[in-house]
């Protein structure tokens, strides 16, 4: 049971963090309402009517245990801010590649607590989330071999490419540009 208070902590503080409050400025988007925020911005480049977007965003930083991967949460303010700005959500296609120690970010949560003492994945919500929303999400393969992923370990709606360079060479043939 002792082992289990991390876990159980947690979980207990989940809600509160999914659900934080945007910082100053920032207000909760019309796509992803618990993460996501966004600000309004009187921008002098206005975006083209007719405009189609498809960005990949490359993500190889882990979350701290408990929170979201920042990146994560940079595709979904993508979304968010370019639909409240007016572009129709059915013409915006987000990818997310993710390699290197990120991968833990796409891990069930009995693989994330398996490797990060009991701790919890704080990206799998919004994981669940943006699948829901058709972001396709793809995790190295190479990535996984090294860290001993199987299938198993993955979360639901998250793709294996053979390598995150050849995800985003494919996605990027399919006219996806890569978000800096």
């Amino acid at each position: 049971m002792l082992k289990m208070l991390p876990l159980i902590a947690a979980l207990l503080l989940l809600p509160a963090q999914a659900a934080a409050e945007p910082r100053a400025g920032f207000h909760t988007g019309p796509v992803f309402t618990t993460f996501g925020h966004i600000a309004p911005v009187e921008s002098d480049l206005p975006i083209p009517e007719g405009t189609i977007f498809r960005v990949v965003f490359d993500v190889t930083d882990r979350a701290t245990p408990g929170q979201l991967n920042r990146t994560i949460d940079s595709a979904a303010r993508f979304i968010n801010m370019h639909v409240e700005a007016g572009v129709p959500v059915a013409d915006i296609h987000v990818a997310i590649v993710v390699h290197g120690g990120a991968y833990a970010d796409l891990l069930t949560q009995d693989a994330y607590a398996a490797r990060h003492d009991g701790a919890v994945n704080g990206s799998a919500p919004a994981i669940a989330e943006l699948t829901a929303h058709g972001v396709d999400i793809w995790l190295c393969g190479q990535t996984a071999v090294a860290q001993q992923i199987t299938r198993d370990d993955l979360l639901p709606g998250v793709g294996l490419s053979l390598s995150a360079m050849t995800a985003t060479a494919l996605l990027q043939q399919q006219g996806y540009t890569l978000n800096p």
